[in-house]
């Protein structure tokens, strides 16, 4: 089955999979400072497409609310307008309107035109073992479609960690979108997957197509698209891996189980 993805910027993607559009974290500002309580970040390019180009989905994959490489203030509007945006449960109770809170594993279904696509919430760790009360709650998502179509992974702002692991025991996924850039703000630890974490992913998805986003257009981004084809080439993982151009619809083939 193929999907089709287009990279928007930063973790910003449009997903199409069988008739359904989805969006991931929306972020439409342009480049600027922003500042949080504890760090200015500081946007270096705008998105491939804005908001209007992006047209009407179906639902918003919102992995955190909190952070504004995630979610800005054209992110945040754009919300308002959406059929149904799924994220955390302590972020739907921030945003309200018509988000939707889940825990990990937490499942919902999306129907159209007599098509259902399934959506499990998945673990994610926004840093190493201990910073949950710094960065808040974070999920990933697993999107289904009827079969033969395989499941799709979305990370969503994580490192690598046993949740990630559990994701790939649990669904036989075919395409993964991994968070990665190696973000780094509040010390010299990474907040989303380097190239090692993004190997490790790689490797518990055994031949899934690895499509990453979150790799370029923030300062604080320690590393990009290039690191990662350096090390899945050094490691023999290339042919797996998909570097998207942003503002390019891509067609992304995974084998059928």
């Amino acid at each position: 089955m193929s999907i089709t993805i287009t990279l928007i910027g930063g973790p910003t993607a449009l997903i199409e999979i069988d008739g359904f559009r989805l969006l991931t974290d929306p972020t439409f500002d342009a480049p600027g400072d922003y500042q949080l309580p504890h760090v200015k970040l500081e946007k270096l390019t705008g998105p491939a497409l804005s908001a209007r180009d992006v047209g009407e989905i179906d639902a918003v994959l919102l992995s955190h609310d909190q952070h504004s490489d995630n979610l800005d203030r054209s992110g945040r509007d754009f919300l308002k307008g959406a059929k149904r945006v799924l994220t955390t449960q302590a972020g739907a109770k921030r945003l309200g309107g018509n988000t939707e809170g889940f825990a990990p594993w937490a499942s919902t279904t999306l129907k159209k035109g007599g098509r259902t696509l399934a959506i499990t919430a998945t673990p994610a760790r926004h840093g190493p073992a201990g910073i949950e009360p710094l960065s808040g709650d974070v999920i990933g998502f697993v999107v289904e479609p009827a079969k033969p179509g395989r499941p799709v992974y979305v990370s969503g702002d994580t490192t690598w960690f046993d949740g990630v692991a559990e994701v790939a025991r649990r669904f036989d996924c075919g395409v993964v979108l991994p968070f990665a850039g190696a973000a780094q703000t509040r010390g010299p630890f990474h907040l989303t997957m380097d190239t090692n974490d993004a190997i490790e992913t790689a490797r518990a998805f055994a031949d899934a197509v690895i499509v990453p986003v979150h790799t370029d257009g923030w300062a604080h981004f320690r590393q990009n698209a290039s690191d990662l084809r350096a090390s899945f080439d050094t490691l023999g993982f290339g042919r797996r891996l998909r570097i998207l151009e942003p503002g390019v619809s891509t067609v992304i083939e995974s084998q059928v189980s």
